[in-house]
Order: C-alpha cells, then sequence, then structure tokens
C-alpha cells in the first residue's frame, strides 16, 4: 500500500509537473524565448542543433510560430486530462488509508498544488 501511495505520488508529480509549466502570451514555456516546453523547436535550438542557415532560419520561423498555438493547446489539455484522472485515482485511494497514511497524502497533494502555484507565480513575475 505503501509502495502503491508512493508511485501514485511520484506519477502525479511527474505527469503534472511536466505539464504545468505556465506559459506567457507569447507562447513560450519558461525555456526562454521561442521554445516550446523550455527545449524541443525552439528556433535557437533548431538553428544550433542542425546549424541552419540565416536563410533556412527564415523559412522555418513561420512554421514554428504556426504550430506553437496548437502545443499548447495540447500541453494545457493534458495537463488538464492527467490531473483529472490523478485527482479521480486519489479520491478512489483515499478511502483505503488510515488516518495517518491519509494525512501524508493530503500533504503530498497540497505540496503539489503549492509547488505548481509558485511556479505558476514565478513565471508571471519574469514576464512582468
Amino acid at each position: 500500500m505503501k509502495r502503491n501511495l508512493f508511485t501514485l505520488a511520484a506519477v502525479g508529480t511527474i505527469a503534472l509537473g511536466g505539464f504545468a509549466v505556465a506559459q506567457d502570451e507569447n507562447g513560450t514555456f519558461g525555456g526562454g524565448p521561442g521554445s516550446w516546453h523550455g527545449h524541443g523547436f525552439a528556433l535557437e535550438h533548431l538553428t544550433k542543433t542542425l546549424t541552419l542557415t540565416s536563410d533556412q532560419q527564415t523559412k522555418v520561423q513561420p512554421i514554428v510560430d504556426q504550430a506553437r498555438p496548437q502545443i499548447i493547446a495540447i500541453h494545457k489539455d493534458a495537463m488538464q486530462k492527467t490531473k483529472a484522472v490523478m485527482d479521480n485515482a486519489a479520491s478512489q485511494i483515499r478511502p483505503l488509508l488510515n488516518a495517518d497514511q491519509q494525512k501524508k497524502l493530503d500533504a503530498l497533494q497540497k505540496a503539489h498544488q503549492d509547488l505548481m502555484n509558485a511556479m505558476k507565480e514565478l513565471h508571471e513575475a519574469q514576464a512582468e
């Protein structure tokens, strides 16, 4: 039971933590200008990794810009769906736990929510 609770907490933290980085009005995910979730298809990353020429960068930029809102929408949707599944699982697990375990589960959930809120506040402060 203890292993299952830990696994639930770890999976939830990984799943939600990976998606819960807020993006700014430009659609970036905290990885710098033009990045998608801190890695991936940022033009800077593509330029460096693929050694793009200036002409290629000019042609690639609109493609990246067009795909960005779709990526953001997918991340938001996945984050919401993952949270719903994790909340549902936790609500089913909670009645199976003793009082001490329930307190620990509540503390894990609160700590995770506090972390997500802090990350959002930090990102908003950086965007100002």
